[in-house]
């Protein structure tokens, strides 16, 4: 089943946004989910974890930083794939003048829907253009 970028919605934040183009509760028989996600420049995510679910992350293009649990932060770039264990907390900042562009998979999928409850979540249908949001 092929899922084009305009067939489905844009979750935008605060930090960036996220296009989830394959989730269990979208793609029929789909066990993992995957996405792109955008870090804006100078932005990032809160600290979090997924307790059910492994997260892989592969960097498209731009530079940030990665912290995985209680280790040292780490740089990422183009090129680079991240493996985030289940269960273990993690947070990725954009350290670059561009945006971050991520590859996102949660395995198994599901844990996206966590991101629904986010304060700052606004949803943009299939189609629309989300507007970039630097600050509120």
């Amino acid at each position: 089943m092929r899922v084009r970028p305009d067939a489905v919605e844009t979750m935008a934040f605060d930090w960036g946004s996220i296009k989830w183009f394959v989730t269990p509760s979208v793609v029929p028989g789909a066990g993992s989910t995957l996405g792109e996600v955008i870090v804006n420049p100078g932005r990032g995510h809160e600290r979090h974890r997924h307790p059910a679910a492994e997260e892989v992350i592969y960097v498209i293009s731009g530079e940030g930083t990665q912290t995985v649990d209680d280790g040292e932060p780490f740089p990422i770039r183009e090129g680079d794939a991240v493996h985030i264990p289940a269960g273990a907390f993690h947070s990725t900042f954009n350290a670059g003048w561009r945006p971050l562009r991520l590859i996102v998979t949660y395995t198994p999928g599901g844990e996206e829907r966590a991101l629904e409850s986010a304060p700052d979540l606004c949803v943009y249908g299939p189609g629309a253009v989300a507007a970039w949001r630097q600050d509120r």
